[in-house]
């Protein structure tokens, strides 16, 4: 027998790991190498004002999911505070990134098995891996919790390891093994920024994409016992997450990796430093690591995309049946349907030609923006209601407006910038069609569901 709600299954330290770990993907270790490569040393820069960004974002979502916590999270809020269609189009569009980047998932950890096993051909390796890494959303949402804790906390000790490490060498602790250090930052190769003004805009939008999935933590915490206050130290948390994790990380990477090494974006900013330092076995210690955080984040997407299509289903914006849970109170058609998507692109990717499936990652290539420039808008209209209603606001952005108004008018130029940078046009031009489209599907669901409850208050009126 089914329902149609969730469990408070979560404990605390989940979603404390939830919080810490969120933003540590398989990005970090390996794609910030093609950041420092475009923009060298200022590729630092890049890091700093997409941080900034993601911090303001998350104090804004943060105001709004403390006041009312939802599994739905920003999707719900764009609902009330702009319109149905908002929230209808922004989940979609959500949903549609992560199920478009559990292949992505797949495919890295599926060429690292295929190393180790070449026999078995990697389509094998990536759809085995989908399906075993996320079968633990199919059980309960502590699973889930349990899963993401322990692979938090190995990714989390990675880090730690890797700064200890790059700082012995920089202060010499570490034997035969010289680097240059701040110098290397400030002075060699071209200096600070060789690559000019433009490279660090293009290097914001490759990094922009690393730091999706911080606001995972505010539709996990719908699913903890007191939602307020997990999402109010979780955001408060992601400044410190954000200096040590990225900044302190690539600060390190810089000081001791040349940013023009040919080797940088072909295996990772962290092996090249672990190569550079004659660390044994460097390619197989950073394997292992992409492939704990590639789990980790698959699992994640999953969970996060199931439970926004179970969102959708409980405001009449999905179908019914992914609204309905389970006796464990999962909603496991939401996690198949998922599922199922993300195994469907992975064949895609190996028995399509390439064209296809480059054109269904470039429609989702700008989603994270719209997400964030939704927050923003969506907190601008909220405050006003939250505040007319009576309601008392526990947790604030900052400077309100006029930081949200900052945030707005930054996202919207990184938007414009992408349509002028030729790397990137393809991608806002798919995510802009695709967007389109799914927002006259949200004004047309919006105007039937108006039609059909203005049709039963007549009912009501004259029977």
């Amino acid at each position: 027998m089914s329902n149609t709600s969730l469990a408070p299954g979560l404990k605390q330290r989940h979603v404390t790991m939830l919080s810490i770990a969120g933003v540590i993907g398989a990005g970090l270790f390996v794609f910030s190498g093609h950041a420092i490569a475009k923009a060298g040393p200022a590729a630092l820069l890049a890091y700093i004002f997409t941080g900034a960004l993601v911090v303001l974002v998350m104090r804004m979502l943060g105001e709004m999911a403390v006041a009312s916590p939802d599994t739905g999270s920003f999707s719900t809020y764009a609902d009330q505070a702009i319109g149905r269609w908002a929230g209808f189009s922004i989940g979609w569009l959500y949903w549609w990134f992560w199920v478009l980047a559990i292949p992505l998932e797949a495919i890295a950890a599926a060429n690292i098995l295929n190393t180790w096993m070449p026999a078995v051909d990697t389509w094998v390796f990536a759809s085995t891996v989908i399906v075993l890494v996320t079968a633990s959303n199919f059980f309960s949402v502590a699973r889930y919790g349990e899963f993401e804790f322990w692979f938090g906390l190995l990714k989390i000790l990675a880090i730690i390891g890797f700064i200890a490490l790059c700082t012995a060498a920089l202060l010499g602790l570490l034997p035969d093994r010289p680097v240059s250090g701040l110098q290397r930052l400030m002075a060699e190769h071209g200096g600070f920024a060789p690559n000019g003004m433009q490279a660090i805009v293009g290097a914001m939008l490759t990094t922009m994409f690393s730091f999706i999935g911080a606001e995972v933590v505010t539709i996990a915490a719908a699913e903890s016992k007191n939602p307020a206050r997990q999402i109010t130290r979780a955001t408060n948390s992601v400044v410190w997450r954000i200096c040590i994790f990225y900044l302190l990380s690539i600060a390190l990477i810089l000081s001791i990796v040349p940013w023009n090494d040919p080797r940088l974006p072909e295996v990772g900013s962290f092996q090249r430093v672990l190569e550079i330092l004659q660390i044994p076995n460097a390619k197989l210690v950073m394997d292992i690591v992409v492939l704990v955080a590639v789990a980790s984040c698959m699992n994640s997407q999953v969970y996060t995309g199931s439970r926004m299509l179970y969102s959708l289903a409980k405001r009449g914006d999905a179908p019914t049946f992914l609204g309905r849970t389970t006796l464990a109170k999962v909603p496991r058609a939401a996690v198949t349907s998922t599922t199922v998507l993300g195994i469907m692109a992975t064949f895609i990717n190996y028995f399509a030609p390439q064209s296809v499936f480059s054109f269904l990652l470039a429609t989702s290539g700008a989603v994270a923006l719209l997400v964030y420039l939704v927050i923003a808008v969506s907190q601008l209209c909220l405050r006003k209601k939250l505040l007319a209603s009576g309601q008392p606001l526990e947790f604030r952005m900052w400077l309100f407006p006029w930081l949200t108004w900052v945030v707005i008018a930054f996202i919207s130029g990184a938007l414009l910038s992408m349509f002028f940078i030729p790397a990137y046009r393809t991608e806002i031009t798919a995510t802009g069609l695709l967007t389109i489209v799914i927002i006259c599907l949200g004004l047309l669901t919006a105007r039937k569901t108006h039609r059909t409850a203005t049709a039963q208050l007549k009912r009501r009126a004259t029977a």
